[in-house]
């Protein structure tokens, strides 16, 4: 046997405005809960849900009278809120076809001059082949870099910053070796051997 299907969000919207529309009365949460499930099929649990969804598309009224809400919802209402959506679609429809005619103007002008002929499929092809060419020309400019005077300036400059840089930690090496020797009266293999300092280290040339 087949499983009742439940009712969709949309059903049980419009069953619980017939409660409204049917009874034209004032209603608490309370006595929803009660009718909902009887007379329209709606499960208690979703009753409230159902109702705020109501209330936030302004379908159904709300009001707070001491400590109690208070729901109604009027046939009139209803229409009115329809007729009000139905003019914001028209209005919304007329907005999309003069965004509409207004991109086809601008599609057909973007075509001037850009008719498929033979001489424009030559130059479209003339074009591509400027472009491979450029692609091919910077990419072997780019193997000779390294020959480039203005690099190769910048690497000696580099070069000399760096030289200059290993020649302070040097100075700083041979300063720690000294102050060690005078310290603790180590000879120079012992210095080596305790900070990995090889024994042929020196001044770069």
């Amino acid at each position: 046997m087949l499983k009742k299907k439940g009712l969709s969000l949309e059903e049980k919207r419009t069953r619980m405005l017939e409660i409204f529309f049917e009874s034209k009365d004032v209603f608490q949460l309370k006595d929803i809960e009660k009718i909902a499930p009887k007379s329209k099929g709606i499960t208690p649990m979703a009753v409230k849900e159902v109702l705020q969804s109501l209330v936030d598309d302004n379908m159904v009224d709300c009001e707070r009278v001491g400590t109690s809400n208070y729901y109604w919802a009027f046939p009139s209402k209803a229409l009115n809120t329809r007729k009000h959506k139905l003019e914001e679609l028209k209005t919304q429809i007329s907005e999309s076809k003069r965004k509409k005619e207004s991109l086809q103007k601008a599609v057909e002008a973007a075509k001037v001059g850009r008719e498929d002929t033979n001489k424009r499929s030559s130059l479209l092809k003339e074009l591509k082949g400027l472009r491979e060419e450029r692609t091919e020309l910077l990419a072997e400019l780019d193997k000779y870099r390294e020959c480039d005077p203005e690099v190769v300036q910048e690497m000696r400059k580099s070069n000399v910053v760096a030289k200059e840089a290993v020649s302070r930690w040097t100075d700083n090496v041979f300063a720690i070796k000294s102050w060690t020797k005078k310290k603790f009266s180590f000879d120079e293999n012992r210095i080596n051997k305790a900070f990995g300092i090889p024994d042929d280290f020196d001044y770069m040339d």
